[in-house]
């Protein structure tokens, strides 16, 4: 004998029905306005704790912590407005997939795959006739930091917070464009995780800190990388001729040394611990210049003209703080947009010709549903209001109709008969010998 039941599929309806109904936004209006208050004293409270945070313990350059605080920002800006079950049901896989990349990004150092030290100089050499890296702190960097590598350093830092606080805010105003977001977005970082995987490489600052010979056989965690100076000048990218005067005659990795003409000197030591823990040879496809042009790709037809001009110039600007501060070359720069166009382009693909017609057959179907269930409600139910006088004609009304049995006493009053409504022939018929008076 066979149990038929538990060949039968799982019913995931009624929970996502559930989930979708938890999901809800508050119905009434209100409650909102009644809320508005306790959400804005959250928010204020949610606040002080950030800056207690960032005091305490430095800004949250870490993944699994800078989203737990968004979280709680989230919670504090959804009271009133949406159910707080919400940031917990489209946050928690989002935050789960990113802490399955950051558990997996060092599988490259699992298959042993040689490190390319040379392919990114060579490529941009035969684009530009020279390091692009190698000129532009020939030309600009200076003994120390000046006002404008401020900007720089806050450009590259800004990478750790604005892709998160987009979708933040993408969340509060339209949650199904922040679920389109949050697929880019992880779409991208794995498939940056897959390129440096495959093609693990190092970045212009090791290269100034190592010669050929030194990492002829590929290495990917090479002991010259840990040295401030190569024991040949320049190392791999060979020595500068600086333009000011007192600057270091080779590569250096700055992206730090705006904080040191700030002198917050915490922040540039923050930055250089969480550099020192991340990944040193994953620079091939550059995901700081992926994300930050995926931005701009996704914000683009969601914006106007001032805000496609700000997420573009940021990109822009990232592009040429990595490429001066020696975090990247040109070529990662490139492979990293290109990425960020391969993903928004198949997301739209697939939006219009998968998504949309899906979304589109659904709705049919629910308003032929609809229509269905109000034709047997019309057809079996008819009340006072569907008939008016208009409706029913004398002719419609015979002899036959109407019996004496319909008729009551209780069904006919004094106001409903007029002497209108009786003739001397109506009376003689039915009463012998009868007659009527037309004194009154």
């Amino acid at each position: 004998m066979t149990d038929d039941s538990a060949a039968d599929p799982v019913d995931l309806e009624p929970v996502l029905d559930d989930l979708a109904a938890a999901a809800e936004m508050e119905a009434e209006p209100e409650k909102r306005r009644d809320l508005t208050v306790v959400r804005r004293v959250a928010l204020i409270a949610w606040g002080l704790f950030m800056v207690w945070q960032v005091v305490q313990y430095g800004l949250a350059f870490d993944r699994t912590r800078l989203i737990i605080l968004l979280c709680l920002g989230l919670i504090a800006a959804s009271i009133g407005r949406r159910r707080t079950i919400t940031v917990f049901l489209d946050w928690a896989p989002f935050a789960l997939i990113l802490l399955l990349y950051d558990w997996t990004r060092n599988v490259a150092q699992i298959i042993q795959v040689p490190v390319e030290w040379h392919l990114a100089p060579d490529v941009d050499k035969a684009m530009f006739g020279a390091v692009p890296t190698v000129w532009l702190q020939e030309h600009l960097k200076q003994p120390s930091a000046p006002w404008w590598e401020v900007i720089t350093s806050v450009v590259y830092m800004s990478y750790f917070i604005v892709p998160y606080a987009v979708a933040a805010v993408l969340w509060l105003r339209n949650r199904s464009a922040w679920r389109r977001f949050a697929i880019c977005f992880v779409a991208t970082t794995f498939l940056g995780l897959v390129g440096y995987t495959l093609i693990p490489a190092a970045p212009p600052w090791a290269a100034a800190r190592c010669t050929a010979a030194e990492v002829a056989d590929g290495p990917r965690e090479a002991i010259c990388m840990t040295n401030p100076v190569a024991t040949e000048p320049g190392g791999m990218l060979g020595p500068i001729d600086p333009s000011y005067a007192g600057a270091a005659p080779y590569v250096e990795r700055i992206s730090p040394r705006g904080w040191e003409y700030l002198h917050i000197h915490v922040a540039s030591g923050l930055i250089e611990i969480g550099q020192g823990k991340s990944n040193l040879v994953a620079a091939i496809p550059s995901l700081h210049a992926g994300l930050t042009m995926l931005l701009a790709l996704f914000m683009w037809p969601r914006v106007k003209a001032l805000g496609r001009t700000l997420f573009m110039g940021y990109a822009l600007a990232m592009a040429f703080t990595l490429v001066y501060t020696a975090e990247h070359y040109v070529f990662d720069i490139l492979l990293g947009w290109a990425l960020a166009g391969v993903v928004v382009l198949v997301y739209q693909l697939i939006d219009r010709r998968i998504v949309a017609p899906r979304n589109a057959r659904r709705s049919a179907e629910c308003d032929e549903v609809a229509d269905s269930d109000l034709e047997p409600e019309r057809v079996g139910t008819v009340t006072d209001a569907d008939v008016t006088d208009a409706d029913v004609t004398d002719a419609d009304v015979t002899d036959a109709d109407v019996t004496d049995a319909d008729v009551t006493d209780a069904d006919v009053t004094d106001a409903d008969v007029t002497d209108a409504d009786v003739t001397d022939a109506d009376v003689a018929d039915d009463v012998p010998g009868a007659s009527v008076s037309r004194s009154g």
